[in-house]
């Protein structure tokens, strides 16, 4: 395979349907000479969303550790807020608030394909979380959220996309979503020729 045919996947999330966002997001793709080879908007189910998610229980603690963390930060007690502060419980509850954002709208998925996609869309996205993302990112440009507000309100952080970690995370991913499906192949002008 040429370089210039890596994929990643990309999942525009309900905050960034609803902002009218996902013309832009593309057009950000696009700028980078990165193509799609695959795009659907869709309204997934909560059994595709929580087959979307790990389920181990390493991660789910992972998650736990990460909002205990950030309670800590901001000075909020877990056992006040949440009932508890044990990681796995706690991490069960924010995978529950993430199904239930990610199926609060429709979503749009995407397959990106082009010279080291995966890390090419993960800095046009910008970092997880908003607050942290520099202008000039997708993130940066157009949210703004914090894991602090969204752990008080009992919800997922809006960050507008998912973007595949690694090339191993997007091969896995494309294939839940869009199952053995041929990407469309054509030539952009400048780009592949």
């Amino acid at each position: 395979m040429s370089p210039k045919e890596e994929k990643t996947f990309v999942l525009v999330k309900p905050d960034g349907v609803r902002k009218g966002l996902v013309g832009e997001i593309i057009r950000r793709f696009e700028q980078r000479d990165l193509k799609i080879v695959a795009l659907q908007m869709f309204r997934p189910t909560r059994e595709e969303i929580d087959e979307h998610y790990p389920k181990d229980a390493a991660w789910i603690s992972r998650l736990g550790g990460k909002t205990l963390t950030t309670y800590e930060k901001a000075g909020v007690d877990p056992v006040e807020k949440l009932g508890t502060k044990d990681q796995l419980e706690i991490g069960t509850m924010v995978r529950g608030w993430l199904i239930d954002y990610m199926t609060s709208a429709p979503l749009v998925k995407l397959v990106v394909q082009g010279l080291h996609a995966v890390d090419v869309v993960r800095k046009i996205a910008g970092p997880t979380m908003p607050y942290m993302a520099d202008m000039g990112t997708v993130r940066g440009d157009f949210a703004i959220d914090s894991p602090v507000l969204a752990n008080v309100e009992k919800r997922a952080v809006m960050n507008l996309l998912h973007a595949s970690e690694t090339s191993e995370e997007a091969a896995h991913e494309i294939q839940h979503w869009f199952g053995d499906f041929t990407p469309f192949e054509y030539k952009r002008f400048g780009v592949d020729e």
